[in-house]
């Protein structure tokens, strides 16, 4: 309860802050708004925007301002805020997550897969050797027989 308590609170007061250096403030009155006003205006856009539509003393756009620095800085600062809207991809896009969850469960079953795989020629290397035992030992019986039955005949 105290947390939420200083969240709202802090959330008011950087608003205050916020409001304090929006466009339309008497500090530009003597002195038109430069490229790093601009660039502050257009990162605080939002904010300044939703406090437009309660108040007509804040506006989003100073229009006591420089010209083209101003309007450069704002632009920049807008960009920034809101995204770049696709201008630049500097940063990879990641893949989503239904695409990676289904790499990961293609992988697995790769992995599996060659388990099964391994384990079955394992099985089958086991066997052949078994089969050849058994081919050994029936070797040896025939012999044995064939010598029992010989001792038996000659006698």
């Amino acid at each position: 309860m105290k947390s939420r308590i200083v969240v709202v609170l802090s959330l008011l007061s950087l608003l205050l802050i916020f409001a304090g250096c929006a466009p339309n403030n008497e500090m530009y009155l003597s002195k038109p708004a430069g490229f790093w006003a601009g660039l502050w205006h257009g990162l605080i856009l939002i904010i300044t925007f939703i406090i437009s539509l309660f108040t007509d003393s804040v506006t989003i756009y100073e229009i006591n301002n420089t010209g083209g620095w101003y309007n450069f800085g704002f632009v920049f600062g807008a960009i920034i805020s809101l995204g770049h809207g696709g201008l630049w991809s500097p940063v990879k896009k990641t893949q989503s997550t239904k695409n990676r969850k289904q790499k990961e469960w293609e992988e697995i079953g790769v992995k599996v897969e060659e388990k099964v795989r391994t384990g079955i020629q394992k099985w089958l290397d086991e066997a052949e050797e078994k089969d050849q035992e058994w081919e050994e030992i029936g070797k040896k019986v025939e012999e044995k027989i064939k010598r029992e039955l010989r001792n038996w005949a000659e006698k």
